[in-house]
């Protein structure tokens, strides 16, 4: 669809798909108006990611709308207006500790949905009563709450959370956040994250006891959920999912 902004053309696909994110976002109702943010780390930079334009909502993003920083939130960018570069340095918090933190994960996904908050103030966390939170059994971090992530002190806590392998992490009485090295991945994993969630929730809501599986059957779902990242489900999970944007207006890839 044109590079109105002549990056390179790894650096504008990147923006098509987290672009891409952002419209998926809002189709699935995983949005908070202007709050939460998707970012993507640019390729071949460490410490450079895209975010979100401050007030663009997330049905409305297109890959020009997203903005160049660094660790600190920093706009690091020039060639457009003022207005074209404004990014709310408030909550850059996570995702500049997970993009510090895990080179492996290049894109990262923060959300604030009525279920995702709901069982983050759960005091059992995900339980591993469905088969889509069973994709997280072993596999799901925790981080406390510690107010508005505005300190960047906290960086250090939160990545330790997250540990080393875990791609999806729920932050107690907050949201949940789910990353992956490719959008796709990252996708995959918030979307399943948010219906086990939503599953969770209204399991809670019928007031009758709650059916546990095995141990072992726990174990072996999660085992075979890992086996999908060589098969490339996400990929075509990806694919299938970008037709449901793909008549959008304005294009997402513009």
């Amino acid at each position: 669809m044109g590079n109105p902004l002549n990056v390179t053309q790894e650096e504008w696909q990147i923006r098509c798909d987290l672009a891409g994110l952002y419209r998926l976002a809002a189709h699935f109702r995983m949005t908070d108006i202007i709050d939460t943010h998707i970012s993507a780390r640019i390729p071949g930079c460490q410490n450079q990611f895209l975010i979100n334009r401050y007030g663009v909502m997330f049905h409305e993003m297109c890959a020009s709308d997203l903005v160049k920083i660094d660790q600190q939130g920093n706009v690091i960018e020039t060639g457009r207006p003022a207005a074209e570069l404004r990014v709310n340095k408030a909550g850059f918090t996570i995702h500049s500790a997970v993009h510090s933190a895990r080179h492996d994960l290049n894109f990262v996904i923060h959300t604030h949905t009525a279920a995702g908050i709901a069982v983050s103030a759960q005091e059992n966390g995900l339980l591993p009563i469905s088969q889509h939170a069973l994709k997280y059994y072993g596999k799901l971090s925790y981080h406390d709450y510690e107010g508005i992530a505005l300190d960047l002190g906290e960086r250090e806590r939160l990545v330790a959370d997250l540990g080393p392998d875990n791609k999806a992490m729920i932050l107690r009485n907050h949201g949940l956040l789910a990353a992956g090295r490719t959008a796709s991945e990252a996708f995959q994993e918030i979307y399943f994250l948010e219906r086990a969630c939503q599953a969770q929730v209204a399991a809670l809501a019928g007031g009758t006891p709650l059916r546990h599986p095995d141990e072992t059957v726990c174990r072996r779902t999660a085992d075979q959920y890992a086996g999908d990242a060589d098969s490339g489900y996400s990929d075509v999970f990806w694919q299938a999912s970008l037709r449901l944007i793909e008549n959008d207006k304005p294009d997402y890839r513009s």
